[in-house]
């Protein structure tokens, strides 16, 4: 089995990682202001994210000799490792959940605010349960003011969000919401910057009205609080996947039996992997005659018939594959406090978010200035996290 064991090789899958995984939930928002419906998208995704794993733990798993301690994959399958095999299953449960919670918080808030939101709650809960776990192996005061600058993070990208609303409310001829939100944005955002670029230019009120149009999930109109207690979902979620599947691999409260090794990552990983694919088929096939959150209602001969966008949700699903693989291979070696730098992934989406999207344009500067600090406290925080990387010690 291949095993990465140095702290620089950890460093570079986690920032494979980041990539892979600020890169997946920008095609789903783009599939979604599309019209694909959500349950089409998330089925073909988590089909394919599943056979990434099982092509990572019948190859990378099983090169090399087997031995006692650390045995290759398809031998492990047959070991007494119920109690690690439960925390796995249980983290990939909860990662389905936040998945689909991001899935729905993409259309109620968009794309740079549910990375930047979801991730600092994923760092602020799961970061602090890890540190302990992994027998503080990361560097405290380093690891610590990185967690802070994470909430810091998330508050004001609840500020954004709700700046950024307020903004569209103002476009589209809505009242905007009292409060000091609604000071100095009595300018006409529709004449700022118009000159000749039309009517239905990026961030304009024709342009969100086109987008409301097309997307599957209609959201105009909607409370703040719906995508703020979204967000708040799906961190919760992400905030303990993680520490889940370091429980699965590193048995820190001794439930195996013993004599029986730990759980490799590929092993691990598969039992993660199959948990989500089985859960997410279940709740996305519930969906499809039970809709929620003002997605449209479907069915399963109406998704095996959908080509529309189908291979866009492929490409999501084996990039999030990849990109998971990836953060636990980097979290058992440099250890998964540091691995949660992975989640600087939002600084990856927020480009992503204004290239393809055309999110924040014509906003209000109040909403730039909200913006542009929430973005620097989270490039902070994710160099402290990686500062603070470890060595474990097997």
């Amino acid at each position: 089995m291949y095993v990465v064991t140095s702290k620089g090789g950890g460093v570079v899958l986690m920032i494979a990682a980041l990539i892979l995984l600020g890169t997946w939930p920008a095609l789903f928002n783009l599939l979604e202001r599309r019209g694909r419906k959500p349950q089409h998208t998330f089925m073909d995704y988590c089909i394919f994210n599943y056979l990434v794993a099982i092509i990572i733990a019948l190859t990378l798993g099983q090169i090399g000799y087997s031995t006692e301690e650390t045995p290759n994959f398809i031998p492990q399958l047959h070991q007494d490792n119920g109690p690690s095999v439960g925390f796995a299953v249980a983290g990939g449960i909860l990662l389905c959940l936040g998945n689909i919670g991001t899935q729905y918080a993409l259309a109620y808030t968009n794309l740079s605010i549910t990375e930047v939101v979801g991730s600092s709650l994923t760092v602020v809960g799961g970061t602090i349960l890890n540190y302990f776990l992994d027998g503080r192996i990361n560097r405290a005061e380093i690891l610590f003011p990185g967690v802070a600058c994470f909430l810091i993070a998330a508050i004001t990208g609840l500020f954004v969000h709700a700046s950024n609303m307020d903004d569209h409310n103002t476009k589209m001829g809505r009242k905007s919401s009292k409060g000091w939100l609604s000071k100095g944005v009595g300018v006409d955002l529709e004449k700022a910057g118009a000159k000749s670029e039309g009517s239905s230019a990026r961030g304009s009120a024709q342009f969100l009205a086109d987008v409301e149009s097309r997307r599957s999930i209609k959201v105009v109109g909607n409370s703040v609080l719906i995508g703020v207690f979204i967000l708040c979902f799906n961190g919760t979620c992400y905030a303990l996947f993680s520490p889940a599947f370091n429980l699965a691999t590193n048995d820190q409260w001794n439930r195996l039996p013993e004599g029986v090794p730990h759980l490799v990552i590929y092993t691990a990983f598969f039992y993660f992997s199959t948990s989500f694919f089985i859960f997410s088929l279940i709740v996305n096939t519930v969906f499809l005659y039970f809709p929620i959150l003002g997605a449209p209602k479907s069915s399963l001969p109406e998704y095996f018939k959908d080509m529309n966008g189908r291979l866009w949700a492929v490409l999501a699903g084996i990039i999030c594959g990849l990109g998971n693989s990836f953060q636990f291979m980097g979290g058992q070696a440099a250890g998964y406090a540091a691995a949660d730098s992975v989640q600087a992934l939002p600084l990856v989406s927020t480009i992503w978010g204004v290239v393809l999207f055309g999110e924040y344009f014509r906003s209000s500067k109040r909403t730039y200035i909200l913006l542009a600090g929430m973005l620097f406290m989270f490039a902070v925080a994710v160099g402290l996290l990686m500062g603070s990387a470890g060595t474990r010690n097997e």
